[in-house]
């Protein structure tokens, strides 16, 4: 890499990082790289019909200030080519093939929503691949979902602007304020921004997260399996993937911390986007 490109990566953010591609095993895989050229990257895993463009730019430029930050589309997402797969295990191989071909011999892993059930997979299969682990409004393997429940909500309230808030916020005034600022944030980026395939991403994707959590782990095989510090973070009323879950894989795992926000739902993270990465960058450099 030329020092104009260190410098341009460096300076990029969320809105203005060019979607870069790179290509293996007849997929091309879409990213977006932002922050500095060296240390242990953090790569971001989307929730369930999130894309690229559906990360907050508030989170990922607030990571990004002191570590590389890798968001991508994984197989069939966004600009990604390929079929989306209907089950974690193909999704978990196909973004550690994906990581594999960026050269990186260790990574952390931000998982959220589907992509923290992903994220766990990857952390319980590739235990070299992965320093640390952050998992944020997700379920463990038999955990608690009500995703088409809450969906139908969601779509039925057709006075919201974005079905994202009544998805990802509370009904106070104060999280739907938070969810107004979070759209206006993910909305900044008009040029270049990354595209929405539907169905055919999200019906495979909900059967792939309906499918882990109506899968019985009695014994936590994969939890037990993770041995990397980990981060569990919820929102104290996500009716998505509510916070039992949380609770479920901070006991489970050997060595975790739980962070619970209050008055938050599926988008925590995004309703409190600095104190989350405040939390995060102290997990990571501890």
């Amino acid at each position: 890499m030329t020092e104009f490109d260190t410098a341009s990566q460096d300076a990029a953010t969320l809105e203005t990082a060019p979607t870069r591609y790179i290509e293996g095993s007849g997929i091309r895989f879409a990213y977006r790289r932002l922050g500095p050229s060296t240390g242990t990257a953090l790569v971001l895993l989307q929730h369930f019909s999130g894309n690229i463009d559906a990360w907050d730019p508030a989170v990922v430029n607030g990571l990004a200030a002191d570590r590389p930050v890798i968001a991508f589309d994984n197989t069939g997402v966004g600009r990604s080519t390929g079929q989306t797969p209907d089950n974690i295990g193909a999704m978990a191989r196909d973004a550690v093939a994906f990581i594999k071909l960026l050269g990186l011999p260790e990574v952390d892993l931000l998982g959220f929503s589907l992509g923290g059930c992903v994220a766990q997979q990857i952390a319980a299969e590739h235990g070299r691949l992965v320093r640390k682990l952050i998992l944020v409004g997700t379920a463990p393997k038999g955990g608690e979902e009500h995703l088409l429940t809450v969906l139908q909500d969601a779509f039925s309230q057709t006075e919201a602007p974005d079905v994202r808030l009544p998805l990802f916020f509370t009904k106070s005034s104060a999280s739907q304020s938070a969810g107004l600022a979070f759209l206006k944030r993910a909305k900044v980026r008009r040029e270049d921004r990354d595209t929405d395939n539907g169905g055919a991403v999200t019906d495979r994707q909900a059967k792939a997260l309906i499918t882990w959590c109506a899968t019985p782990d009695p014994e936590h095989a994969i939890l037990r399996a993770i041995r990397q510090p980990v981060l569990v973070v919820s929102g104290s009323h996500d009716t998505m993937l509510p916070a039992d879950n949380a609770y479920a894989m901070f006991k489970a795992l050997s060595n975790a911390q739980l962070v619970l926000y209050p008055d938050s739902g599926h988008g925590a993270l995004f309703q409190y986007h600095e104190l989350f990465v405040s939390h995060v960058r102290t997990f990571l450099e501890a």
